[in-house]
């Protein structure tokens, strides 16, 4: 099943803090493998429930599926993703 992507605002600022050929680096992993590939990547637990997770080297991609539609939630470093 192919998914749609979408992304909340907040995901421009997240951005805004990484490099721009990180942020280029992340952004093509995520239109390359999330259309086609979104329930294969790790379920997360807890207060996160129900969201996934697309590792990018030390990056995360904090993803939700929502029907036919992948909405993108947050993009961060892997030290503070879970902390935002």
């Amino acid at each position: 099943m192919a998914f749609e992507i979408a992304y909340k605002r907040s995901v421009g600022k997240d951005l805004a803090g990484i490099g721009k050929a990180e942020a280029r680096r992340i952004l093509d992993k995520i239109e390359k493998e999330l259309p086609a590939r979104a329930e294969s990547y790790p379920a997360l637990k807890g207060q996160f429930s129900g969201l996934r997770k697309l590792r990018v080297g030390d990056y995360r991609v904090v993803f939700a599926i929502i029907g036919a539609q992948v909405l993108v939630l947050r993009i961060g470093h892997r030290r503070e993703i879970h902390e935002r």
